[in-house]
């Protein structure tokens, strides 16, 4: 890596994984920049009226100091902090973000990084939206999910017709009041949308491949701490939630990436995943029409300016389904391709396992000082990098790298 100390660390991305980055690269007294729209993916790509599935004990930006999760924050406000029965809210985390940032990272640039580059000597080349170029000993990208929006092949044709969105192009789902629309998926950002469809006076209908709908169970305390020592013991308490499995995932996750690559995939895919959070069954069961066990086996614009589905049941069984408008809640998948801001040759240098970056224990790619977190980082480091909560070891494991590097 090139260990220039006059030149800045570059941070692209200002949401939970950007700003806990920046928050130990200050405490390490490394030099850097930090760029993107504050906390944009949850304020651009999130619909308004949204809760995040995580526990409250979970939704937390890592800092390198005591004082700086979201009960802090709460307290800062003058309210009481909530426990496990009381859901955050989207715009509570958005307000948190941006107190963060103001202790943290208040030296924040709004400004568009365009392109990185490989630079003439070693390490890179910025350049900006602004116009503005510099070079950068290393990159962090940080850059959230909104960009790896998963559209299946079947639908993907119809995006351009304005007929197919994804759940991360709404903030307002309030537009589709009196329509009907699909929703295809059975997971936390298909079932909620359809939610907040049916309370905004749109007329959904879920289509899942799954044969029933799952939802999480509701928490039997407020607190984690007060679980009989028992249940405790049986389903330990971590950052993913309560049970075995969950606490590996959470103290894990560098031991996560020894494991073989189609192994790693499978539980990215399994763990957590797809259902809904506890709170949403009564906002959903029996409130609006839900087909499970289906597939879209086509779908073309119908007669009447809308989408017709073709659905295939179980059994063979085809049946139709006309819409006026689609939404897929299926996710998000890495493809580094689709980060174009990095250049074309810069992207080819970096080893892939799929899309996705193969990364260090330290997040570092194999391009010496360019380092990957957040969503990009879970195919290596598993499930808990899909969550804030991930944010702690990504960002302790890249600010103690540079530390050493820079020396």
């Amino acid at each position: 890596m090139n260990s220039a100390k006059g030149e800045p660390v570059t941070v692209i991305g200002s949401g939970p994984y950007g700003l806990a980055t920046a928050a130990h690269l200050k405490r390490q007294g490394i030099p850097f920049r930090i760029f993107g729209e504050l906390m944009g993916g949850w304020r651009s790509h999130m619909p308004k009226g949204m809760y995040l599935k995580s526990s409250p004990f979970s939704s937390f930006i890592s800092a390198p100091a005591p004082g700086w999760k979201l009960s802090d924050f709460q307290a800062s406000e003058g309210r009481a902090t909530g426990g496990e029965r009381d859901p955050v809210p989207i715009s509570e985390f958005i307000r948190y973000g941006l107190w963060f940032q103001q202790h943290w990272a208040p030296q924040l640039e709004e400004v568009t990084v365009r392109r990185v580059e490989t630079g003439p000597g070693g390490g890179f080349r910025i350049s900006l939206d602004s116009g503005e170029e510099f070079d950068s000993r290393a990159v962090v990208v940080a850059v959230g999910i909104a960009r790896f929006a998963h559209v299946s092949s079947v639908l993907a044709p119809l995006v351009g017709d304005g007929l197919v969105s994804h759940t991360a192009d709404h903030v307002d789902l309030a537009r589709f009041a009196g329509q009907r629309v699909a929703v295809v998926g059975a997971g936390q950002s298909a079932l909620e949308s359809a939610a907040l469809l049916h309370e905004a006076g749109a007329r959904p209908t879920v289509l899942a491949r799954t044969p029933s709908l799952a939802f999480g169970p509701p928490p039997k305390t407020e607190r984690p701490g007060e679980r009989s020592v028992r249940a405790r013991m049986m389903y330990p308490n971590s950052l993913l939630g309560d049970g075995w499995p969950l606490l590996a995932c959470s103290r894990g996750p560098v031991l996560y990436r020894h494991l073989p690559a189609r192994a790693r995939a499978h539980l990215l895919r399994t763990i957590l995943g797809p259902y809904g959070a506890w709170w949403l069954r009564e906002r959903v069961d029996g409130r609006l029409p839900v087909r499970c066990g289906v597939r879209i086996g086509s779908a073309k614009p119908g007669s009447g300016g809308g989408v017709l589905l073709e659905l295939e049941g179980p059994d063979g069984d085809r049946r139709t389904l006309e819409a006026d408008h689609v939404i897929a809640g299926t996710g998000y998948r890495v493809d580094l391709d689709r980060l174009e801001m990095l250049g074309a040759e810069l992207r080819r240098e970096v080893v892939k396992n799929g899309g996705s970056p193969r990364l260090s224990a330290d997040f570092e790619s194999s391009v010496p000082g360019l380092f990957f977190t957040g969503l990009t980082a879970a195919p290596t480091f598993g499930p808990l990098l899909r969550f804030v909560s991930g944010s702690g070891v990504a960002a302790r494991r890249i600010s103690r790298e540079l530390h050493a590097v820079a020396g």
